[in-house]
């Protein structure tokens, strides 16, 4: 069980979190969730979010819920969020975690599959922020933590519609972050590098693709979920309370 800084503030504070049943996403549902915060999560992956709900609690001894959701279908997207705050309380802590990294070769990508992409990668980020901010409002504040990606600031090839969504979910943070400023709602991004998932693991880490990516890094270690997970405490918690509207790259060096 992986040991993380405590956050005195998180204590009992309702989180949120997109995509959570498997990779970062379950790493972070265990970080708040250690921190003794009321965690909510959805995913599509119900085998994975109930195992992992079972599994949280039983280490935790923590408030963690799930709910099946697809959150590309924006009124499923809002019921869940307001269902599970009925459940957990006002959320005053949001993750916009959920990703999906497919390959596309940008000269025979298909329309549909450029807007799904975007359905994924994009468009609940918005949604659930619309959608939360009148709940943080209430309770006097909160924090949106946008995950974007460094393939958004280089641009690796096969990834257009992907590195479109990352570039546009930093723009987001910016607007937010000033439309929701008067509200005590800090919103910042963040941008990881290669995360070395168990998705990653299957699908696409090579001994060749490792070593390419370690001759770029200035640190020579993988970046694991924990890593994200532990900048992801700092920011939703209160002593990062004057940071908003920022991006913090955590990518061992390789920009």
């Amino acid at each position: 069980m992986t040991e993380y800084t405590r956050y005195a503030s998180l204590a009992h504070r309702s989180v949120f979190i997109t995509g959570g049943a498997t990779g970062i996403g379950a790493c972070l549902v265990e970080a708040f969730a250690a921190q003794g915060s009321n965690v909510a999560f959805v995913d599509l992956n119900e085998e994975a979010g109930n195992a992992l709900v079972e599994r949280v609690r039983i280490e935790h001894d923590a408030q963690v819920v799930f709910r099946r959701c697809d959150v590309t279908r924006i009124d499923e997207l809002r019921a869940a969020i307001r269902a599970l705050a009925e459940e957990c309380g006002d959320f005053t802590v949001l993750v916009n975690n959920v990703a999906n990294d497919q390959r596309y070769d940008p000269r025979y990508l298909s329309e549909q599959a450029w807007y799904n992409s975007l359905a994924v990668n994009l468009h609940p980020a918005f949604f659930a922020a619309q959608t939360i901010q009148p709940l943080m409002a209430r309770q006097g504040g909160g924090v949106i933590i946008n995950f974007s990606s460094i393939n958004a600031l280089f641009g690796p090839s096969k990834l257009p519609s992907y590195n479109t969504a990352k570039a546009a979910l930093l723009g987001l943070t910016k607007s937010l972050a000033r439309d929701f400023g008067s509200d005590k709602i800090r919103v910042n991004a963040i941008v990881p590098g290669w995360v070395i998932t168990e998705r990653q693991l299957n699908k696409w880490l090579t001994p060749e693709a490792e070593a390419w990516w370690m001759d770029q890094v200035c640190l020579k270690e993988r970046i694991l979920p924990e890593d994200v997970a532990n900048l992801t405490l700092f920011l939703a918690s209160d002593d990062a309370r004057m940071i908003t509207g920022q991006k913090f790259v955590i990518d061992g060096g390789r920009l």
